[in-house]
């Protein structure tokens, strides 16, 4: 029994048994060394890597939030919390708008709020929807965002561009040169102040080269690209103008670019129109849209039916163009 007994606790030995264990002059085993409980060991690995904290089931289950910066009042609209920027001035109805910061609300001085908690509750389907809808749209647009560097791409005039720093020449001092890689080497756009128009329906892929040296901060890269940009923004806004104002029966007198976040374009009864310089970035036919947009304003100053009757004379497509210049995601500078 002595023997069966020595036998099964061997079996349990981590080290093997020494050839002089059962003499009296050996040494007593060493216990064998201990081993990290599983959770500690776990825990180990996911600090080494560098994991973030698990979400709680209340982080898990709390409603989307959405908050305008300059939220005054706050509503719970179909498991969502939105607060929204309140605001009361000469109007005849409530009225609602959805943009990059949130919603407004804005409302008769004399509808008491439990009239306007009301209609927000009413139109809580189309609230959420926008703000899900803006926030894609940000969140695209933020992955979007250009890396400056050799052969960083972004689109003109709805086509991608990449950009290739290219220190050889100046070309013609206005800093760029637009190039087709798809058809052969001697076609070359050239868009300095005195080029032609250039439509690039159809192009497979364009290369936009920059006069610069190839350590050029990603800085002067930007700047660069952007100033090209905005010397064939304020080409082809001119040209646009051009041709649909005597389509529309107005006369322009000044164009200035914009670098505005939010507004594409404004226009003056006095004939002074200003255009986004990012709208480059869209094809043609959202550009004519918001050219003509504004230059309608110089017929009609408000959006009434008879305004949107104007622009639908020279666009008739105008709806799905807007719905475009809304949706579509332009890379971040």
């Amino acid at each position: 029994m002595q023997r069966l007994l020595q036998f099964t606790l061997d079996l349990f030995d981590l080290e093997p048994a020494s050839a002089t264990e059962n003499t009296k002059t050996s040494e007593p085993k060493k216990p064998p060394a201990l081993v990290s409980p599983a959770p500690t060991a776990i825990e180990n690995i996911a600090n080494e890597q560098n994991h973030p904290p698990a979400q709680t089931l209340e982080q898990l289950l709390a409603p989307a939030t959405y908050r305008h910066p300059a939220a005054s009042r706050e509503a719970l609209l179909e498991g969502t919390v939105v607060g929204y920027q309140f605001r009361r001035g000469k109007r005849r109805t409530i009225g609602f708008s959805v943009g990059a910061e949130g919603l407004v609300v804005s409302a008769p001085k004399w509808v008491p709020l439990y009239e306007i908690d009301k209609a927000v509750q009413e139109k809580s389907g189309w609230i959420v929807k926008k703000l899900q809808e803006t926030r894609a749209r940000h969140d695209r647009m933020e992955s979007a965002r250009i890396e400056w560097k050799d052969g960083t791409t972004l689109p003109f005039l709805g086509e991608q561009v990449i950009v290739v720093i290219d220190p050889r020449h100046a070309f013609g001092g206005v800093g760029g040169e637009l190039k087709n890689t798809a058809a052969s080497s001697a076609a070359v756009l050239h868009t300095g102040a005195g080029a032609q128009n250039t439509s690039l329906p159809g192009v497979a892929e364009l290369t936009l080269h920059i006069a610069l040296a190839h350590d050029a901060t990603p800085e002067q890269i930007r700047d660069s690209v952007q100033a090209w940009l905005m010397r064939q923004a304020k080409r082809v806004f001119t040209e646009r103008l051009n041709h649909f104002a005597p389509h529309l029966g107005v006369q322009w007198r000044k164009l200035s670019l914009s670098s505005a976040g939010t507004r594409w374009g404004s226009a003056s009864a006095d004939g002074s129109i200003r255009l986004n310089w990012r709208l480059i970035h869209f094809k043609q036919s959202v550009i004519d849209y918001v050219v003509v947009h504004e230059l309608s304003h110089l017929r009609v100053m408000d959006h009434s039916p008879r305004f949107w009757d104007t622009v639908r004379t020279v666009v008739p497509d105008y709806a799905e163009l807007r719905s475009q210049l809304k949706e579509e995601a332009l890379p971040r500078w």
